[in-house]
C-alpha cells in the first residue's frame, strides 16, 4: 500500500498526470479527468421528496408554532409554556429544574451533587444559586434549550437576592428568560 500511495505522484497540469503501476507507466492528461468531473448529471438533486416526516419532535417549539396548553383559567401557576424553570431552595440545598408542561424534568442540576458541591463554601446561599446558574445555563444549551418560561413561580420571593442572582447568571449563561410568543396560523 506504501508503494501505491507514492507512485501516485501529480506534476502539474502541463506535464500531466504520472501514474505507476506494476505493469509500467502510463500518462493520462488531466483535461479528460475535469471533463468527466464536470459532467456529472445534478438534475436528481434537484428532486423534492413528495413525502417528508419529520424527525425533530421540538420542530414546531422551535419555529413558536406548536400549541401551548392553557389548561383552566382557575390553575395557579399557569400552564401555558414549554418549557418552566423551577428554584427550589430548602434549608440545606438549592436545586433548579427545567421542566415541559406535563410536568417532566428535562434538565435539573442541584447543590447535593458532589460535582458541585465540592466547589462551593455553602451549598444554600447566595453564590450558590449564582454558581447553580452558570451550571444550569450550561445544561440547557447543552439540551437545546434556549428559551425558558421563569416567571411561574411564587410572586413574593422573586425579590430576593439569590433568586435574582441565579436569573442574572442564566442570562449570562445565554439562555433567555421567556419564551417567544406563539404565532397562530
Amino acid at each position: 500500500m506504501a508503494l501505491r500511495s507514492r507512485s501516485c505522484l501529480l506534476l502539474g497540469a502541463a506535464a500531466g498526470r504520472l501514474q505507476t503501476r506494476a505493469a509500467g507507466l502510463r500518462f493520462a492528461s488531466t483535461t479528460n479527468s475535469l471533463k468527466t468531473e464536470s459532467e456529472v448529471d445534478t438534475r436528481e438533486n434537484e428532486i423534492v421528496a413528495s413525502a417528508f416526516t419529520n424527525r425533530n419532535p421540538r420542530n414546531l417549539e422551535q419555529l413558536a408554532l406548536a400549541r401551548k396548553e392553557r389548561g383552566w383559567k382557575t390553575t395557579w401557576p399557569k400552564r401555558e409554556f414549554w418549557h418552566r424553570l423551577r428554584l427550589e431552595r430548602t434549608q440545606h440545598y438549592v436545586e433548579a429544574f427545567v421542566e415541559r408542561c406535563n410536568g417532566d424534568v428535562v434538565v435539573s442540576a442541584s447543590t447535593r451533587e458532589w460535582a458541585i458541591k465540592r466547589h462551593l463554601y455553602s451549598p444554600k446561599g447566595v453564590t450558590a444559586c449564582k454558581n447553580l446558574g452558570h451550571v444550569m445555563a450550561q445544561r440547557c444549551l447543552e439540551a437545546g434549550i434556549n428559551f425558558v418560561n421563569f416567571k411561574a413561580i411564587i410572586p413574593w420571593e422573586h425579590r430576593c437576592d439569590s433568586i435574582q442572582e441565579f436569573e442574572k447568571a442564566m442570562r449570562e449563561g445565554g439562555v433567555v428568560l421567556y419564551e417567544p410568543r406563539r404565532i397562530y396560523q
